[in-house]
């Protein structure tokens, strides 16, 4: 038995150097710092004020055409909703005892639509739409909620202009350990 642990005693030691060895490369030996390429892949939120959306431009009809292939069949051809969440109407409910939380009728800032759809959408294949179809998508579920005209094209300016029904309703976090914009002074 003595002869057994001489023998696992430098096996013991020379596991512990190589795993210190590795410790020094990582917390786990595994993985290697990120690109700022692949940062840049998965940096693209989009602040409430329109800030980082891409150039690029859709129009309501291309946005009809795009919803009608990759979004409403979850979301019903109009919007409605189905096995997808709806996505138009629901104006005036909010403060009933079952509110209907849209995009029309719930949603604070237009720009965080598009962050949304680009992140997210298609449920099956998120980030496969272009920055236009994204546009595009966005402007026609604005038009099917009344806030933009038929005919309009939507791009970072005319995205960050549209002002949501429901803007003005929400109210900043109180807490006194978060960040709150809407606190000034004497919060």
């Amino acid at each position: 038995m003595p002869m057994r642990k001489a023998q696992i005693a430098p096996l013991a030691l020379a596991a512990l150097a190589c795993a210190a060895g590795a410790q020094a490369q990582s917390p786990y030996g595994i993985g290697r710092v990120a690109t700022p390429a692949e940062i840049a892949g998965w940096n693209i939120d989009i602040g409430r004020d329109g800030s980082g959306l891409p150039p690029g431009s859709g129009t309501v009809d291309h946005g009809r055409e795009v919803f009608e292939q990759q979004c409403a069949a979850c979301h019903g051809d109009k919007g409605q909703g189905g096995v997808g969440d709806q996505l138009v109407g629901g104006q005036g409910t909010l403060a009933a005892p079952k509110p209907v939380r849209t995009v029309g009728s719930y949603w604070p800032y237009a720009p965080t639509l598009f962050d949304y759809i680009r992140r997210a959408m298609p449920q099956n294949a998120p980030q496969s739409l272009s920055n236009e179809d994204v546009y595009a998508v966005s402007a026609y579920v604005l038009n099917l909620n009344g806030l933009l005209p038929a005919d309009a094209t939507l791009d970072a300016k005319t995205l960050s202009a549209i002002k949501m029904p429901n803007r003005d309703r929400f109210v900043g976090d109180p807490r006194p350990d978060v960040k709150n914009p809407a606190c000034v002074s004497g919060c």
